[in-house]
């Protein structure tokens, strides 16, 4: 699949498959992650692969759209490091653009793959610090649910002529 391909059919996915992902596999996935761009390439991120049962089945119970993580074969959480921010308040912008990077390159693979936001959500920061036993200079910011899917889900067409503005509004 070509990177327009992935990028136009790209769906968030919540149902998935009892199949393991390879190692070969992951690690695509988070090198896709690692070539993100970010602010003066400060790299701000850290990356927690989630696949142990008993912690994929508790998230749901602070996180309300995380139900699906029960069926997920693994899960990646995207964490700002304040430790590695250069750019001050940039580091949001960095994660996230490494959490597309996982989505596409999930895609690109044959995953499914659904976004799940932890940050600024209070209660969310405060279930993923407590769970994963974060440290403070760390903010969990997206857990990113991953496996193969059980689920098709038909391209959208998403292109809206009206917000798009030449030279002026």
């Amino acid at each position: 699949m070509d990177a327009f391909e992935t990028i136009l059919t790209r769906r968030s996915i919540r149902k998935y498959k009892k199949k393991t992902i390879s190692e070969e596999i992951l690690q695509k996935v988070l090198q896709a992650a690692f070539s993100a761009p970010s602010a003066g390439n400060q790299q701000p991120w850290h990356f927690v692969i989630l696949d142990d049962r008993k912690i994929l089945n508790v998230i749901h119970t602070f996180h309300p759209s995380a139900k699906m993580l029960t069926e997920a074969d693994k899960a990646i959480l995207v964490c700002g490091d304040l430790d590695l921010e250069k750019f001050k308040g940039y580091w949001m912008i960095d994660c996230a653009t490494a959490a597309e990077n996982i989505l596409l390159a999930a895609h690109s693979l044959g995953l499914g793959a659904c976004w799940l936001g932890i940050y600024p959500r209070e209660g969310r920061v405060a279930g993923m610090r407590k769970l994963l036993r974060l440290p403070t200079h760390i903010i969990p910011f997206a857990l990113i649910a991953l496996g193969y899917p059980a689920e098709i889900k038909a391209r959208e067409e998403r292109y809206n002529k009206s917000r798009v503005h030449q030279n002026k509004w």
